[in-house]
Parts: C-alpha cells; structure tokens; sequence
C-alpha cells in the first residue's frame, strides 16, 4: 500500500508541472487510475439520475447541457481551430474573436485554455478528479459525488457541446476562486455577454446549476439571450424554465423579460 501510495504521488507531482491549467487538473493515466482502483467504467459514468433531452432545443444556441440534461446522442458540431490549436464550434467563432480582441486591446491578456473536448477526454478528466479525491481520503461513492459538482460526468459537460471555454488570465493560469480577482475575469464579466457570452456558473446559482462556482467558465447563447441572461441576472436554467414557463420561476426575476402572453423574451432595457 505504501509503495503504491509513493507511486500515486510522483505521478502527481510530475504532472502538476505540465501545462496552461495543469496545476488544476493534474492529469493521470488510465494505468495509474486502475492501479487506485477508481477507473470508472464508461457506461458507468452517467448514473441513474442523468437523462437525455427528450427532445432536441430548436435555438442550438439554448441547447441545455447539466448534470440532469445529458448531451443527445445524435448531436454533432462542425469545428474551428483557435491560433493556440484549441477547437470551438464555427458558429461561435467570430463572436469570440470579437471578444477576445477587445480584451486585449484593453490592455488585458486572456488565454483560452480549454475549449472543446472530446467524450474521451472529458472522461479521462473526470476519472482523474475521482482519484484525487479518493488520495485525499474520500470514499468511492463520496468521490463520485463530489467529482461531479467540479468536473462534468462525460456526456453532461458544455465542453462536448463546442460553445464554452474556460478563460484565464495570463499572469494567473489556477482554476480556483482566484481567478475573479484577475483584471481579464472582471472585464469578461462586465462585458462578455455583449459578444454572446455568460458566465456560466455563477456564485449564487450553484444549488441550480449543479455545479460549483467557476469564474473562468464561460458559455456561448447567441447576443440576444446573453443580454436578457445579464440583465434579469438568471442562470441558463432559470432562463429556460421561465421561456418554458414563466411561472415556475423566482417571483420578480423575469417578468420584465417575458411578455406574459406570449412567453417569449423582451428586449431589456438599456443600461
């Protein structure tokens, strides 16, 4: 167990001196996953509580991806290659070059550092952080909880989707709560939603999202959602819901972004 144990921890320790967010995400084999006894098997990885969509979102730009809304099975997306080599989806594209200009032009310097993920790494990527945890001293079903709420079970992450990046700042690469303090992260937050983008998983909203707080993950709904998304303050799946049902959101959010007739969205005010 001991020789074990030393073997687990110089795999971290080399591996936490690779890469752009590496030391967030240290990366282990699928050798070194076995060995711990904690490689989930991939027809495992949804669990019972994961469904899919019943049926497929006509705005691609709202297609809801979370921990109880797994990706379609059908769904596929056509690529375009950022100067770094990372992949988003071509319909996004130009609104991130916009964004990401501007930024620099105001004398900040963000990096993409994950953008699309293949299933097979956002497997690998969730597997990595059950070992961790398990390392740290959780049980197996604890771990697999846990994982959940800071890594997407595969199937159930934006990143498969094509339109959500994470963001950091050059000068700070940690993906942790630091990362809000960072001049690029308040300019993405004050200003993203003007190119089409959110801040996907906000503070306040982690009980909705099922995901903990990411200051650096940001999600693509076209220019017209991001700026009612900004404006009411909703998360995409309080958004969805009052579209769906303006009733069964929180009284006093949406009414001044959903025509009580129709259901449909209205512009918001300008600021």
């Amino acid at each position: 167990m001991k020789r074990m144990q030393r073997i687990i921890a110089i795999m971290l320790a080399l591996l936490m001196l690779t890469g752009v967010c590496a030391a967030a995400e240290p990366q282990i084999s699928e050798a070194g996953l076995a060995m711990m006894g904690v490689l989930v098997p991939e027809s495992d990885l949804a669990g019972e509580t994961v469904e899919e969509s019943p049926e497929e979102i006509e705005d691609w730009k709202l297609l809801l991806v979370n921990p109880w809304n797994k990706l379609p099975e059908n769904y596929t997306v056509t690529l375009k290659r950022l100067a770094n080599g990372l992949q988003v989806d071509e319909r996004i594209y130009d609104d991130l070059n916009a964004m990401l200009t501007d930024c620099w032009k105001a004398g900040l310097h963000p990096v993409v550092c994950s953008a699309y993920r293949p299933h097979a790494t956002q497997v690998r990527l969730h597997n990595n952080k059950i070992a961790r945890l398990r390392w740290a001293g959780y049980s197996y079903e604890a771990a697999v909880k846990e994982a959940g709420r800071w890594v997407a079970v595969p199937g159930t992450s934006e990143h498969e989707t094509g339109m959500a990046l994470d963001i950091v700042s050059y000068s700070y690469q940690l993906l942790n709560e630091q990362q809000e303090n960072t001049a690029e992260q308040k300019w993405f937050m004050e200003h993203c939603w003007e190119y089409g983008f959110i801040l996907r998983y906000p503070k306040d909203k982690t009980e909705v999202t099922g995901i903990g707080y990411e200051p650096w993950h940001y999600r693509y709904v076209g220019r017209e959602h991001a700026a009612k998304l900004y404006e009411s303050g909703l998360c995409l799946e309080e958004y969805i819901t009052a579209l769906e049902d303006p009733t069964e959101t929180a009284e006093g959010t949406v009414e001044a972004f959903v025509e009580e007739d129709s259901g449909v969205p209205v512009a918001p005010s300008e600021k």
